[in-house]
């Protein structure tokens, strides 16, 4: 199945309604975008596009949160890096939009009002379900044919990315090309050995991802760090001190214990664990077998010996998959694991950053143009690597076979 591409939709004097995903960290006093790596990311697309007139939707945060803002700033931003004036208008589909809309002459670019300000764009629907809301009816009266390329916000079942494929002709956008395309070819096609490298804190996506690429072949070998790790170390029966075991029962992890003993029982020949780990004691970094792991001290990074053993593991790969940091990275202290780990997946044939942290990390390093691919949605991707298709995608694909 194929998503569609611009060069299908032949967009040229059409009205395009384009999903990106500019959901940015945002300074609450001053109202200052503090990253504009997700703007850049979508450049190419609109530039593709220049031949059409161009109306973002698109999203910053969500409803309850403090950097849940309007969009005059992210305009502003585009408007910069695009080198063309980006209009902003303070409505989603209301009558002063439509007029904007209206009056848009080919090559413009209008920003309409954060989509999720309106209710609708906030729910979890089924497509068929999404269609039928006012916000799809509203914004497919406004264009000619839809452009997705919100690859951050294509795991996520909304109105915009799942209702308004299956009423209005569709592609996928640069960026949702590349990124589907690239992780497609993990599972297929990727040079071998291929090695997962899960860590951070989102342990139940990490647990799934390990079942899925193990169950199906897809990895040689799944490494294990940061807090993934110490789940895996209590499934193998290791003590990993009090305050490490209390942050896995605050974050509700303890049901995945079961879930990491299950897949040592069957693969534990390709899960590789940490066997040293560094810790804070009287507030120095100190460094201790997994056997020996004092009680009151939390682990925070990988010792020097699983660093070591590690790297050596990633390097002799031909892909490394890289999700999720080793340990506290902001820092100094513990953020050995972290970076060296990185390095040396940046060396090898094909490598894939799961987003989020890791490629804020990547970005601090200036190792960015050393990966094959830093995908734009940690959410997204993890969920594309468990395996599961991802609703905005799929919406995609529905959409070419009903307008073809």
């Amino acid at each position: 199945m194929s998503i569609g591409t611009i060069r299908e939709l032949g967009c040229d004097g059409k009205t395009v309604l384009l999903r990106l995903d500019l959901n940015s960290p945002i300074d609450p006093t001053s109202n200052l975008i503090l990253d504009d790596k997700r703007f850049r990311e979508h450049l190419p697309t609109i530039r593709a596009l220049s031949g059409s007139r161009v109306v973002i939707v698109t999203h910053q945060s969500r409803p309850g949160k403090k950097d849940f803002t309007p969009l005059e700033a992210h305009a502003e931003k585009l408007e910069h890096l695009l080198g063309k004036p980006v209009a902003y208008v303070d409505s989603i589909f209301g009558r002063h939009a439509r007029e904007a809309v209206h009056a848009m002459k080919v090559g413009e670019v209008l920003m309409l009002e954060n989509v999720r300000f309106n209710a609708e764009e906030n729910l979890t629907l089924k497509p068929e379900e999404a269609k039928k809301t006012h916000l799809v009816k509203k914004l497919s009266a406004m264009a000619d044919v839809f452009v997705n390329d919100a690859f951050g916000t294509a795991h996520r079942s909304q109105p915009t990315v799942v209702g308004l494929p299956l009423v209005m002709r569709s592609a996928g956008g640069l960026l949702m090309e590349k990124e589907v395309s690239t992780l497609s070819k993990v599972f297929s096609g990727a040079p071998r050995p291929v090695c997962m490298v899960l860590g951070g804190t989102k342990v139940d996506d990490s647990i799934d991802v390990a079942r899925h690429v193990l169950d199906n072949g897809i990895a040689d070998q799944v490494v294990v760090i940061g807090v993934v790790a110490n789940v895996f170390l209590i499934a193998a029966g290791y003590d990993i001190g009090k305050p490490s075991a209390q942050l896995i029962a605050q974050l509700k992890y303890q049901p995945e214990i079961e879930k990491a003993k299950e897949i040592l029982s069957r693969y534990r020949d390709r899960v590789v664990m940490p066997e040293s780990v560094a810790v804070r004691q009287d507030n120095h970094r100190v460094e201790y077998a997994i056997d020996k792991i004092p009680p009151d001290a939390p682990v925070l990074d990988l010792g020097m010996d699983a660093v070591a053993t590690l790297v050596h593991e990633i390097k002799k790969a031909g892909t490394v998959v890289f999700n999720g940091p080793a340990g506290v990275f902001e820092d100094a202290d513990f953020a050995t694991g972290t970076f060296e780990l990185l390095r040396a997946a940046s060396k090898v044939e094909f490598s894939v950053v799961g987003g989020g942290h890791t490629a804020v990390v990547i970005e601090k390093l200036g190792i960015e143009k050393d990966f094959t691919h830093i995908s734009t949605g940690g959410g997204a991707c993890i969920e594309f690597l468990t395996g599961k298709k991802l609703p905005a995608v799929d919406a995609l694909e529905q959409s070419k076979k009903i307008f073809g």
